[in-house]
């Protein structure tokens, strides 16, 4: 049984994104064949840089500067990440290209494509199709709290 499915929310603890928030994009078991992984690992989605705090006073053009967030992708050993018990219903594979993060213009382009997700989930948390699912949404976009 995989822990680290798709979608799941996980915490990362080591290298330069330690104590970020990640979701998982796609998980590969143990006895992955890769030549640059031998071990199991997952690509994770997460947030860099995340956004400000908003008030309601705040007008409209305001709150849209103050929502932008740095996105961060990276593959990661699966000992490396703590998963949550939240999950999100972000469709990250049809953002996510493997072959395009082989090449440096192909990461900025998935980037991007990452950040107009989150900024775009952020703004619209209501419009979750599940309350479980708006529970994970909720707390991936909070600040963690240790």
């Amino acid at each position: 049984m995989i822990i680290t499915e798709s979608g799941k929310v996980v915490i990362v603890l080591a290298g330069r994104h330690a104590g970020k928030k990640a979701v998982v994009v796609k998980s590969y078991d143990e006895n992955a064949t890769s030549e640059k992984h031998r071990f199991g690992h997952c690509l994770i989605a997460g947030i860099d840089r995340p956004a400000r705090k908003v008030t309601k006073s705040m007008s409209k053009k305001k709150i849209e500067k103050r929502s932008k967030m740095k996105p961060f992708i990276k593959y990661v050993n699966v000992r490396h990440v703590f998963p949550t018990r939240y999950t999100v219903d972000m469709e990250m594979k049809k953002v996510v290209n493997e072959s395009d993060l082989a090449s440096a213009d192909g990461k900025i382009e998935t980037k991007k494509a990452i950040k107009k997700m989150f900024e775009d989930r952020y703004l619209n948390q209501t419009n979750v199709t599940s309350e479980k699912k708006a529970a994970g949404s909720n707390y991936f976009f909070k600040k963690l709290r240790f």
